[in-house]
């Protein structure tokens, strides 16, 4: 039997357990320390805290905060945590994806894209030819980055935006929800907008 333990039982995790149940995994459990009183998250057990993971199944992380899934990548050790890859998602067999990848259903990800570790391909976003998006990045629901575009570490795409094809957005980037961005974005900045533009703190 197919087993895999879920860290982190909110509602992102749900959308992790049915990937995983569709891609094939028939033993799913959720730990947490959150949601003390949980029993079930969806159709799911909770079965304890995040100290009791030692040893057994393959782990994977369900949490959508990008910082906070990096820290405990490294604080648990999850260098063989597996990809999940909805099978009504369409990947390019010459895409690499890296371990802890989520692949949501109707995503597509195309020829030569690579995908870091721990990174979140949110519900039908596109990830076109050659891009290369770093670790823990979350590429929102209905997103789309055209060909060679490069996403840097922990940065996350807002819900519906738009990336022209050859833009590089540094790390720890925020794209605001419908964003057109056609210019390169620095490390650590927000941007809004159609077109994008830095927004002033």
């Amino acid at each position: 039997m197919k087993s895999l333990v879920i860290i982190g039982a909110g509602g992102h995790g749900r959308v992790v357990a049915d990937t995983a149940e569709s891609a094939g995994y028939e033993h799913i459990t959720f730990l947490d320390d959150t949601f003390p009183e949980k029993t079930k998250n969806g159709a799911w057990p909770v079965d304890g805290k995040i100290p009791t993971i030692l040893g057994g199944a393959p782990l994977f992380l369900a949490l959508g905060h990008n910082h906070t899934r990096s820290r405990l990548w490294s604080e648990l050790n999850l260098a063989d945590s597996p990809v999940l890859c909805h099978p009504a998602a369409v990947v390019s067999r010459y895409a690499v994806l890296g371990a802890g990848t989520l692949v949501v259903a109707g995503s597509v990800v195309n020829f030569g894209a690579e995908i870091g570790r721990g990174a979140i391909l949110n519900t039908g976003c596109s990830v076109d030819h050659d891009c290369r998006i770093g670790e823990f990045v979350h590429i929102s629901p209905g997103a789309r980055l055209a060909g060679n575009v490069t996403v840097g570490a922990r940065s996350w795409v807002g819900i519906g935006a738009i990336i022209r094809e050859g833009i590089t957005i540094g790390a720890d980037v925020t794209i605001g929800a419908g964003a057109v961005v056609i210019r390169n974005v620095p490390d650590g900045q927000t941007v809004v907008g159609a077109p994008a533009k830095i927004l002033e703190r």
